[in-house]
């Protein structure tokens, strides 16, 4: 297995401007493949079941054609509502949106992670995924948590003969942990979704993934603006939100995007899909603009000098489900 070589930002971007630059089209007369997942998708994650389908249809209309779910967001038939609704505004057929889904620690066992898919789908009124991921490599039985992934990637496997997904990856693994799945497996993730915003760049690690052949998806790409983590710059741990950052204000202004657009073009240009989550239209609109934020070398040097000063992970629960987590990464 390759190991993690040394990139930087600039290089790591110029490689996958080309891959965002195709992914940039949001419609499709075929079904979306690997090569063609957009660039640019809108997440679920803390969608509140208040207005989650009304989100999710704007999002539809606006021109996403990626979505981002999963079980434990606790919001699937809320979303499955926004899926059909917007479908049917915009007039386009379930093949021309790429719909990721995953599964929950607490289906890991053999026997329950299909039942975890069938659940899933049900809730999203839909006979299939385009992506199945295993949420994290944790599996939670009996008020446990343990590193498990093995065996429930092997189950993930078999679900491809069901017609009922697509493609199968993971989310939140280790460089530890994807060298044991790919030694002790026969099927490779397809995709990988992790933590990848300017405070948390990961360059090696995703130059790592294009060379094994495997597509990343960043959440949180606009870093701690989500509430669950914290204020933004209220303490000398916390970094500021990217809303504000000097840095990327003043790019922003300088290619005439905002700095939201500025971030999430950032992930778009580095070669991998970005899914922005957010409640309110004008956001939604707001966020799919960047997809025209154009970027230039000298402002990915910018970025990357904000991933060496601040160096910050939002999303690590180890210490509360008692794992360790991330180990062999920059942040660890």
């Amino acid at each position: 297995m390759a190991p993690i070589a040394k990139f930087s930002s600039i290089a790591l971007a110029l490689l996958g401007l080309s891959r965002a630059q195709e992914q940039i089209p949001f419609s499709s007369s075929s079904p979306l493949s690997i090569a063609s997942i957009p660039a640019l998708g809108f997440g679920t994650w803390r969608l509140d079941k208040s207005n989650a389908s009304e989100a999710v249809s704007v999002a539809l209309q606006t021109g996403y054609r990626h979505l981002d779910c999963a079980a434990i967001y606790g919001n699937e038939k809320e979303v499955g509502n926004g899926i059909k609704d917007g479908l049917k505004t915009v007039g386009l057929d379930r093949s021309s949106v790429w719909i990721t889904s995953k599964l929950w620690n607490d289906h890991h066992q053999t026997g329950q992670v299909e039942q975890g898919l069938d659940k899933t789908l049900s809730d999203l009124g839909l006979e299939y995924l385009d992506l199945y991921l295993m949420h994290w490599p944790v599996a939670s039985s009996g008020g446990k948590n343990y590193i498990d992934y093995v065996d429930t990637w092997l189950a993930m496997e078999k679900l491809l003969d069901t017609g009922k997904v697509r493609h199968i990856g993971v989310s939140n693994f280790s460089p530890h942990q994807l060298h044991q799945l790919l030694d002790q497996t026969t099927i490779k993730p397809a995709v990988h979704q992790l933590e990848l915003h300017p405070y948390l760049p990961q360059v090696d690690f995703v130059q790592w993934h294009k060379d094994n052949g495997i597509d990343v998806t960043a959440y949180s790409p606009l870093a701690n603006l989500n509430p669950i983590y914290g204020s933004p710059g209220k303490s000398k741990d916390t970094p500021p939100s990217l809303l504000v950052n000097e840095d990327i204000t003043e790019i922003a202004k300088e290619r005439g995007c905002t700095n939201a657009q500025v971030a999430l073009a950032w992930g778009m240009g580095r070669g991998y899909s970005v899914i922005p989550k957010s409640q309110h239209a004008d956001y939604i609109k707001e966020n799919f603009g960047s997809a025209k934020c154009k970027l230039e070398e000298e402002d990915y040097n910018t970025i990357e000098k904000l991933g060496k000063k601040y160096l910050k992970r939002f999303n690590n629960p180890s210490d509360g489900w008692g794992v360790p987590l991330y180990q062999g990464l920059e942040d660890a």
